[in-house]
């Protein structure tokens, strides 16, 4: 885990570059505490240490099935696992056996994937996960002032410039979506959490790779995420951006959704009791 001294920060979206039904804005000055927070999402190996230890079983293993992006659905998942496409959001098929442990259906494994983030975690499985390493979900306020790296204002953890010199920073679509990958092979879904350079403040992958979950609530039934995953592109989706929010609801879990943990810090000078030295 990175240790931050906390402070005031500028938060939200200073380009207007934000959907109105996110609420990104207003831009506004938040304090946040002391804290730790993970310098990567969790992975894939770290769930399966935590999945062995405890029996703990995933929301989507108890419902039978979770979301995968169409392109990624594995060849052995035949036509009867898959139970629909999301309205709205064809890309998306639920589908009969997706977790944690074959994300992208029957047939799949993680195979090389150890150090990926893990993904089709609910709110709750994240919760789950944070209960019993002693730690919690980063608030979103926490969040962005770690994504930002200290860079204040910024459009992305490393700048304002998507791809500087040339050079991508973070894995998101590359391509027309959601029918053609233009990666080689066309490659798309996660990559390891170090894959890119970190931030400031030491932390991979704020932007793209996978959304993560945060502490709060969005609205009623339903939860923050952060950061863009790697199916975000510039026609439909440039929730990339460290301003960037959205949202869903706890019990829900897609290949794309995983999470990192934070931690409370006592404040510069304080004892244990909390007295200042």
């Amino acid at each position: 885990m990175a240790e931050l001294p906390g402070g005031t920060f500028t938060m939200g979206d200073a380009f207007g570059e934000g959907h109105l039904a996110d609420r990104e804005g207003p831009v506004r000055e938040v304090t946040v505490a002391p804290f730790a927070i993970d310098t990567t999402a969790v992975t894939n190996a770290e769930w399966a240490v935590f999945a062995d230890a405890t029996g703990y079983r995933t929301d989507a293993e108890r419902h039978g099935s979770s979301y995968v992006f169409h392109l990624l659905l594995h060849p052995k998942a035949a036509e009867r696992h898959v139970l629909g496409r999301v309205p709205g959001a064809p890309w998306w098929l639920g589908v009969t056996g997706a977790s944690w442990a074959a994300p992208e259906g029957p047939g799949s494994d993680l195979a090389d994937r150890a150090d990926h983030p893990v993904v089709h975690i609910s709110y709750d499985d994240a919760l789950a996960y944070c209960d019993w390493t002693g730690t919690r979900l980063p608030t979103e306020a926490e969040w962005e002032y770690a994504a930002r790296g200290g860079l204040e204002g910024a459009r992305y953890p490393w700048g304002d410039d998507f791809t500087p010199a040339g050079r991508e920073m973070c894995n998101t679509w590359l391509g027309r979506f959601p029918h053609r990958s233009d990666r080689p092979g066309g490659r798309t879904g996660t990559v390891p959490v170090t894959a890119y350079e970190p931030n400031g403040y030491g932390l991979h992958n704020t932007s793209g790779n996978v959304w993560e979950w945060c502490a709060d609530a969005f609205g009623p039934g339903e939860r923050v995420i952060r950061g863009g995953s790697y199916l975000c592109h510039t026609s439909y989706c440039n929730r990339y951006r460290v301003a960037a929010r959205s949202h869903n609801t706890p019990d829900s879990s897609t290949g794309h959704g995983g999470f990192r943990r934070a931690r409370d810090l006592a404040p510069a000078g304080a004892t244990e009791e909390g007295a200042t030295a």
